[in-house]
């Protein structure tokens, strides 16, 4: 997965040589950085307009600037980001590269971001124009200058020297997460009060700093609100805590036939058909169990798309037609499927009134989980499906699954026009088609036990 977004940010970042075409490209593979930086100078002393990758070094700190392009009043440098808007991170990194250039001897008279425009929808051929939004970010980099020379100042002085004494904290997934996590974070005990749900950030780290770690350490006069409270107490105490009425009143929001229905999406960068944004949710997939009758035999029916093709019409039209319009559909945490849904609808104009019946007939069996009607220690404070599955039916299990994440199937989905390898695209799509079909039994499954209950 996380592999997919770096694939991504490099795309968008070929795609953003657009906006300027014809330059001269350094590409990563054609050697040290050393050559990079002879050959920036060759081509810019040979006359290029645009180059991309431009390598340069000063102080100790090497950047390849994604776009260089010289225009009538000088050098202009580009970041290109996949974001959809300027992020503090990104005001250090143009700051950091103008740092370097301007110490390179390059005098820039324009340093912007390209991100992403969010507002685009695609209709016909790419246009790499409405594609990206360029923001000017001269003036910030400029009154930067101190600021980085101070920061650079830190960073070489750290180098010289061995591990550093720091103490972990909120810099440990901020701006990015950080790769030495497992190693800083070794005398954190699991659970701690980092896992407590929905507790905020600062009163977090303040239970740290106040060396409290463990659950037991909590104080019992600490402002736990009830679902807070009733998952230290289950840790403490090992037990389960369970609503009875609370159970019963969710399930009887339910009616018969019943379907359980799971979605996966991808959300690119950039748009790949007509009539999509930047990072719209496209369905691509769908499992569905259904139960006409309580007690009932379970049936099940699936969609996948072809990859690389549009597959909105054609998951649509079969959604429609697999549920009938008297239905009761179960989903887990279902603002992901009623929005999948709705925009749907608002794209299928013929199918806008069926696709609508299904949205209002969705039901979400994460409330008795969230509300924590049903709460067992194993869940570690989370109603995701990934931990009260489990929890509630420990021999259901995605652990040794080809895929076992919503991530992981998005992106699998997402490169699968792009194997050649026959058999290995039909080994993902089977392992798409398992991961899918068991979130929806596992639905199921989950469903018998609070009946049971």
């Amino acid at each position: 997965s996380q592999q997919a977004i770096f694939d991504e940010g490099t795309y968008v970042g070929e795609l953003a040589q657009g906006l300027f075409p014809g330059g001269e490209v350094i590409l990563y593979e054609e050697g040290s950085f050393e050559k990079k930086i002879g050959k920036t100078k060759q081509l810019i002393e040979s006359g290029v307009k645009t180059i991309y990758e431009a390598t340069f070094q000063f102080d100790d700190v090497l950047v390849m600037v994604d776009i260089l392009n010289k225009g009538k009043d000088g050098w202009d440098l580009y970041e290109v980001k996949s974001s959809t808007s300027v992020k503090t991170v990104h005001e250090n990194d143009v700051a950091v590269q103008y740092y370097v250039l301007n110490g390179s001897g390059i005098k820039l008279k324009k340093t912007s971001l390209a991100h992403i425009n969010n507002q685009y929808t695609r209709q016909g051929e790419l246009d790499v124009r409405q594609l990206f939004t360029i923001e000017d970010l001269t003036k910030i980099a400029i009154v930067k200058q101190d600021f980085v020379k101070v920061e650079l100042g830190k960073i070489q002085k750290a180098l010289k020297k061995g591990e550093p004494r720091a103490d972990i904290g909120p810099q440990c997934s901020d701006p990015y997460e950080c790769d030495f996590q497992e190693h800083c974070w070794k005398h954190v005990p699991e659970p701690s009060v980092f896992n407590i749900n929905r507790l905020g950030a600062e009163k977090k780290w303040a239970l740290y700093d106040d060396g409290i770690l463990k659950y037991k350490d909590v104080p019992d006069d600490y402002p736990l609100n009830a679902n807070q409270t009733i998952q230290v107490n289950a840790e403490l105490t090992g037990k389960d805590f369970i609503d009875k009425e609370a159970i019963k009143e969710f399930l009887n929001t339910l009616h018969y036939p019943l379907y359980f229905l799971d979605f996966e999406t991808y959300n690119p960068a950039v748009p790949p058909f007509n009539g999509i944004r930047p990072y719209q949710k496209i369905p691509f997939q769908y499992s569905l169990h259904y139960q006409k009758k309580k007690g009932g035999k379970i049936h099940h029916k699936e969609f996948l798309a072809e990859e690389g093709t549009d597959p909105r019409s054609e998951l649509a039209q079969g959604l429609v037609d697999n549920i009938p319009g008297n239905s009761c559909v179960l989903t887990y945490n279902a603002g992901f499927e009623k929005g999948v849904i709705k925009e749907l609808a608002d794209q299928f104009q013929n199918l806008k009134k069926k696709l609508m019946g299904i949205h209002d007939s969705i039901e979400d069996l994460i409330v008795p989980f969230r509300s924590k009607a049903y709460y067992k220690k194993e869940m570690n404070g989370s109603a995701s499906l990934k931990y009260v599955l489990p929890a509630l039916i420990p021999e259901l299990s995605y652990d040794e699954m080809g895929i076992s994440g919503g991530s992981q199937a998005s992106s699998a989905y997402a490169t699968l026009h792009l194997i050649k390898d026959n058999n290995k695209r039909k080994k993902i799509r089977k392992d798409l088609i398992e991961y899918c079909k068991l979130d929806t039994l596992a639905m199921v499954r989950i469903l018998e036990e609070l009946n049971n209950i």
